[in-house]
């Protein structure tokens, strides 16, 4: 009896035989169980509230029937509010002749009824894909006013007179950077760029800059241009122009005949 429980014992502790478990896949999840990791961490609940159920946006707030007035209009508001530091800030999508969008963010430095400028590095991805393809969007987003522009239309470049004219108005530390920048090619290490501004730096120390002639300006000349106002109801206020087809008639219903060619219309949120 006694041989007998000493035997199971020791076939208990080593276990079974080896021909019973060699052809048998090894489950690592089995002796070291995996951690679930959540992806989440809480996003799904964040959620802001923006303005109250008075203070909404109707065509009778429009400032102005058109679209660069009403542009001007808001983007002063959130040039004089000190809490935006750069409300000429825009997000900049581009695309590519093949529809691959690629999007980032620019700086607005002009706009008129003739549309709204930027400048750029000519050789960048958006400065091919411009040349692919010259449609782009524009938006800002103004989070303390609870507001965003969206503009659509085609692009050109500036001429290389007014190109010159802002890059020589630019700081002596930003046409350097310009200078010194392939934008969008791989490099080595940030040693590259400075070693670069610094032979750049002394090339130039008693000399005009001269614009390289892979950067320069864009206009955007729009076709349509979104006015977008937040709810904490989720009810949002968004009241677009854009230019009529040929064949539409505004019906002072849903479609409302603006200034200087343009119509608008409200779109359900």
């Amino acid at each position: 009896m006694c041989v007998f429980s000493c035997q199971a014992l020791i076939r208990a502790v080593q276990g079974p035989p080896a021909s019973s478990w060699l052809l048998k896949p090894l489950r690592l999840h089995s002796i070291f169980p995996q951690r679930k990791m959540s992806l989440d961490s809480g996003v799904s609940g964040m959620r802001a509230s923006y303005r109250g159920r008075q203070d909404v946006f109707t065509e009778d707030d429009l400032a102005f029937k058109e679209p660069i007035g009403q542009f001007k209009e808001w983007f002063d508001e959130a040039r004089n509010n000190p809490q935006i530091l750069e409300a000429n800030a825009m997000c900049l999508a581009t695309s590519s002749k093949d529809g691959n969008p690629s999007a980032r963010y620019v700086l607005l430095k002009g706009f008129g009824p003739d549309g709204f400028k930027f400048f750029t590095n000519y050789e960048s991805r958006k400065g091919k894909e411009l040349d692919e393809n010259p449609k782009a969007a524009l938006t800002f987003y103004w989070d303390v006013l609870r507001r965003s522009i969206r503009i659509e239309g085609k692009v050109s470049r500036l001429s290389e007179e007014e190109s010159d004219d802002y890059f020589h108005s630019r700081p002596r530390e930003s046409q350097i950077g310009a200078c010194a920048s392939n934008q969008s090619t791989p490099i080595s290490g940030r040693d590259v760029l400075t070693s670069m501004e610094q032979e750049l730096t002394a090339k130039y120390s008693d000399h005009v800059i001269p614009r390289p002639s892979h950067w320069g300006g864009y206009i955007l000349i729009p076709h349509s241009v979104e006015f977008w106002q937040g709810q904490s109801t989720r009810l949002h206020d968004r009241i677009r122009f854009r230019l009529p087809k040929s064949s539409e008639k505004p019906d002072g219903r849903l479609l409302h005949q603006g200034d200087n060619g343009w119509v608008y219309e409200r779109l359900a949120p």
